[in-house]
C-alpha cells in the first residue's frame, strides 16, 4: 500500500528536538522524504540514523534560519538532493518570558529574529518549489505549516515581546493563505499549548519556576501530539485545508 506522503519532500526546521524532531520521524514514517534543518548537528545526525533506520531517506542541514541567506541555502539543498519540495514545517523556535520594564532586550531580538522572520524567511524561499509541487504528481497540493503557540491568540502578563512574534507570524501566515491559496498551496498554523519539551528550559531560573508553578498538576502535551496533528493537516485531501489547530492539554484554561 502507498504511503500517504509516497513521493513527497519535507522540510522541518528546528528539527533538533520536541517537535520539530518528532514531526520530521513522523513525516518520514507517512512516505516522505525528509531534510531536517537546525543549528545543533549532532543531533541532526541522529535524527538522520533513526530515520533511515527505519527504511526512510533523510538529510541533515546545518542552518540557523534568523540569517536569510541560510534559510535560502537550507531550501535549495533540499531541492538539489531530493528534487523538489512538498511540505515546509517551519518550526524553529524560542521562547524567553519576563516583564517589559526592565527586560533585557537582546531575548527581544532573538525572539522576533527567530520566532517571526525566521518562519517568514523559510516560506519565502520555499514558496516557488511549493507553488511547483502543487502543480504535480502525486498529491498536487503542498503544505507550509508554521508552528505557532496559544501566545499568538491569548495576551498573558509577563509574555509580551513572545505574545507579539507569534500573533505576528500568525498575521504574515494568513495573509500569505490568502495569496496562495487558489493555487493548491495551503498554509496552516499550529498553535500548542503547553508541551512537554525543552522550550521553557531557556528561560531564566525564575520564569521556569513561575512556568512550573502555573502548570502544577497539568498532563502537557508530548511533542508527538503535535507531530499527529501536523501529519493529519498534511495528510488531508486536496480540497481539504486546515488553516489554524489550537490545541491545549485538556486541563490548560488560557
Amino acid at each position: 500500500m502507498t504511503s500517504p506522503l509516497s513521493g513527497t519532500v519535507a522540510l522541518v526546521t528546528g528539527a533538533s528536538s520536541g517537535i520539530g524532531e518528532q514531526t520530521a520521524a513522523t513525516l518520514a514514517e507517512l512516505g516522505a522524504d525528509v531534510v531536517v534543518a537546525a543549528r545543533r548537528t549532532d543531533r541532526l545526525d541522529a535524527l538522520v540514523d533513526r530515520i533511515t533506520g527505519n527504511g526512510g531517506r533523510a538529510l541533515a542541514v546545518a542552518a540557523d534560519v534568523t540569517d536569510e541567506d541560510q534559510a535560502v541555502a537550507a531550501v535549495g539543498q533540499a531541492v538539489e538532493r531530493f528534487g523538489r519540495l512538498d511540505t515546509v514545517v517551519a518550526n524553529a523556535g524560542v521562547m524567553l518570558l519576563g516583564q517589559i520594564e526592565g527586560a533585557d532586550t537582546t531575548e527581544w531580538r532573538r525572539m522576533i529574529e527567530l520566532n517571526t522572520l525566521g518562519a517568514m524567511y523559510t516560506a519565502h524561499a520555499a514558496l516557488p518549489h511549493l507553488l511547483a509541487a502543487a502543480e504535480r504528481e502525486p498529491r498536487q497540493v503542498a503544505d507550509l505549516v508554521i508552528t505557532s503557540s496559544v501566545a499568538g491568540r491569548q495576551i498573558r502578563l509577563g509574555s509580551g515581546v513572545y505574545n507579539a512574534s507569534k500573533h505576528a507570524i500568525g498575521a504574515f501566515a494568513e495573509a500569505l493563505r490568502m495569496e496562495v491559496t487558489e493555487r493548491h498551496v495551503r498554509v496552516s498554523l499550529i498553535e500548542p499549548g503547553a508541551v512537554a519539551t525543552e522550550l521553557a528550559s531557556h528561560n531564566r531560573p525564575e520564569v521556569q519556576e513561575r512556568m512550573r508553578a502555573r502548570f502544577e498538576g497539568v498532563d502537557r502535551l508530548q511533542a508527538d501530539d503535535i507531530a499527529r496533528t501536523i501529519a493529519f493537516v498534511v495528510t488531508s485531501p486536496r480540497h481539504m485545508a486546515v488553516n489554524e489547530v489550537l490545541v491545549r492539554p485538556t486541563m490548560q484554561q488560557e
